[in-house]
């Protein structure tokens, strides 16, 4: 069992990261808040707690390794419960994290059905097992108080995450708002508050 992998972020892409480990090139899945996270890391050293899973139909023979990565073990203890939640699992739960672990955890413990249907791939009725699975178990992760919940280079990550949720707000699709930022976040530039990296963002997609 694969449960963390350290090795420099060579590439990353809509939801996955490679990492060079010595002369082995690992693939590792990420839900989009951890893309988010670790845009700031790209060409360094970093470190993911994972989950090894088998993916596709044991009745046909067809089963892939895969692993889904995160950058703490509360990240990766929170993305085990909401696959354990009826219909929901891997994929499902890869593409519905597009919010921070502490924003979805908040929705679930609040008991907010719209707020969690708003998630990629989840309606109204996964959205109740969910809270009906899950709801007890929040606090914990809607604090988000554990030391190693706080990844390096926090700031630029948290400002990266801001301007994100911003762009959504605004209109724009998340494809959309990924693209843009991803656009922005090109030239390395250094950006001291959300409404700086919001200019950025405009002006490079004018150009």
């Amino acid at each position: 069992m694969i449960t963390n992998i350290s090795g420099m972020l060579t590439h990353l892409e809509q939801d996955r990261a490679t990492l060079q480990v010595g002369p082995m090139a690992y693939q590792v899945l990420i839900p989009e808040f951890v893309r988010r996270q670790l845009q700031a890391s790209l060409g360094q050293e970093v470190s993911l707690h994972t989950i090894f899973y088998l993916d596709g139909n044991p009745t046909q023979g067809r089963l892939s390794p895969r692993l889904v990565g995160f950058l703490s073990h509360v990240e990766r203890e929170f993305f085990e419960l909401f696959c354990s939640v009826d219909g929901v699992g891997a994929k499902k739960a890869l593409r519905a994290m597009v919010r921070p672990v502490k924003d979805v955890a908040t929705l679930i413990e609040n008991q907010d059905v719209k707020g969690l249907s708003g998630l990629p791939g989840v309606g109204p009725a996964t959205g109740e097992r969910i809270i009906a699975k899950l709801r007890r178990k929040m606090p914990k992760f809607a604090l988000m108080v554990t030391a190693d919940s706080v990844p390096a280079d926090d700031g630029k990550r948290d400002l990266i995450e801001q301007t994100y949720l911003v762009l959504c707000n605004l209109g724009h699709s998340e494809t959309d708002a990924r693209r843009l930022l991803d656009a922005a976040l090109e030239a390395e530039a250094p950006y001291k508050d959300v409404e700086s990296l919001l200019q950025a963002v405009y002006q490079t997609s004018q150009e």
